[in-house]
């Protein structure tokens, strides 16, 4: 075996990156795996995503990009599974792709590597059986979320901290977005430094883009498009509707910020619009007007719009729509949407928490989860156009630094060392690291 990844084998069991993000289990890890398979086979290296399918009439295989092949593996039920049923089905899975594997010939993959834990431990069997080295990307971590959860959410089960502690024993290589996630794979599993490497996320920047040389105009036809008024201020949050999102802590923010500002600014309160850009998820799907229904308790029925996930052509125009995008989660291990709002040169109000810092170089980063601190930096921003402009020019100053051909050149350089690892035990390197963008504001 040759030191240059040729072919990789990816997991990712409970989501497919055929789906369009936004709700159920669909969001940033399936943009992840779509943008960064597609962008290592420019590179050179093919790429099979392996899946599970979920209709009797998937294709066995799909091609998703030139060198990039979606398959469809047959484990339980076809309908009516969610990510908790999933853990029953890794053994069926990983038996699926052992069968779809021994159609290759032998060593025809050079690396397997995971998404979320439930694809890891799919990978350590694969690994053991062929003897590939084994990458994985955890995502998100049960104990990173379990100290950061939101007011009435579930914390992660113990067999998922179980499962978690296995992996990271047990990979040649972990892959972080950030700084922040390699220290806390080393803090709280134990994961040795030596095999951590920081590899941030990457956005489209050739999807997400500034409006064009006419700005104003541009705006506008993008407003009338997707049914906002010209003058209206708007506030836009894209993501799946769950507790950890925050959405509830949106609108709660909205709320107070038109109190206030129908004394301090009432042509703000008067123009003031929030769209929310996003599906149930989660034991949201269990009451999927629980969201509607705090927005009519709050009084805000004709300011709050919910609209369905959309594509990402579509998602684009949504963000060059916005005056800001919010980010209010209680946790991320990134923050793609922070990301791809700064791509299109519209500033980010997001929570200071995990990946955020480091995905948020044109915005406000806010403490807590207080709504009267929210409505403190919407309206702040809100009623400054100036800043608003400054912060947007930044925003995508800061998001070039993050293009997915970057993200896949380092994933190279990490499938490389695991290989060469692997081949020579002793040879292993310190671990890399990333480089710093501008730093957000804070409010004060």
């Amino acid at each position: 075996m040759g030191t240059d990844p040729r072919r990789v084998a990816m997991i990712s069991l409970h989501t497919s990156p055929l789906d369009t993000p936004g709700s159920g289990d669909a969001g940033g890890l399936n943009v992840y795996v779509r943008q960064s398979a597609d962008r290592l086979a420019r590179l050179g290296v093919e790429v099979d995503v392996f899946t599970r399918a979920r209709a009797a009439t998937d294709p066995v295989v799909v091609g998703l990009a030139p060198g990039v092949r979606v398959h469809h593996v047959a484990s339980g039920p076809f309908e009516g599974l969610v990510k908790d049923d999933l853990p029953a089905e890794i053994c069926s899975f990983a038996a699926g792709l052992a069968r779809a594997m021994a159609a290759r010939p032998e060593g025809f993959y050079d690396v397997v590597h995971s998404h979320y834990w439930l694809s890891g431990r799919v990978a350590m069997i694969a690994s053991r059986r062929w003897g590939l080295p084994f990458v994985h990307t955890m995502h998100t971590m049960a104990r990173v979320k379990n100290r950061g959860l939101a007011g009435g959410d579930r914390a992660e089960p113990p067999a998922r901290e179980r499962g978690e502690a296995q992996i990271v024993a047990v990979a040649d290589a972990l892959v972080a977005n950030t700084e922040l996630e390699a220290g806390d794979l080393v803090r709280l599993y134990g994961a040795r430094p030596e095999r951590v490497r920081v590899v941030p996320p990457g956005v489209d920047l050739d999807a997400f883009e500034p409006p064009g040389a006419d700005g104003g105009d541009e705006r506008a036809r993008t407003r009338a498009e997707v049914g906002l008024a010209a003058d209206d201020l708007v506030v836009l949050f894209v993501g799946r509707i769950q507790l950890l999102k925050g959405p509830d802590v949106l609108l709660r923010a909205i709320a107070v910020a038109r109190e206030r500002a129908a004394a301090t600014h009432p042509d703000v309160a008067r123009r003031l619009r929030v769209v929310v850009l996003g599906g149930p998820s989660g034991e949201e799907t269990a009451t999927p007007g629980r969201l509607a229904d705090l927005a009519a308790d709050l009084g805000l029925t004709e300011v709050v719009r919910f609209v369905d996930p959309v594509p990402q052509p579509r998602l684009a125009r949504w963000y060059r729509a916005a005056d800001l995008v919010a980010v209010p989660s209680h946790n991320e291990s990134f923050g793609l949407v922070a990301i791809e709002a700064q791509a299109c040169g519209t500033p980010v109000v997001a929570a200071d928490v995990g990946g955020l810092r480091t995905a948020v170089g044109g915005g406000v980063l806010v403490d807590g989860h207080d709504p009267g601190d929210w409505a403190d930096a919407l309206l702040a921003l809100l009623a400054d156009p100036g800043r608003r402009a400054r912060l947007g020019r930044a925003a995508r100053a800061h998001a070039l630094e993050f293009g997915w051909s970057r993200t896949a050149g380092r994933l190279v350089d990490v499938y490389r060392e695991a290989m060469e690892n692997r081949a020579h035990p002793a040879s292993g390197a310190g671990r890399g690291r990333s480089g710093s963008g501008p730093s957000p504001e804070r409010p004060r």
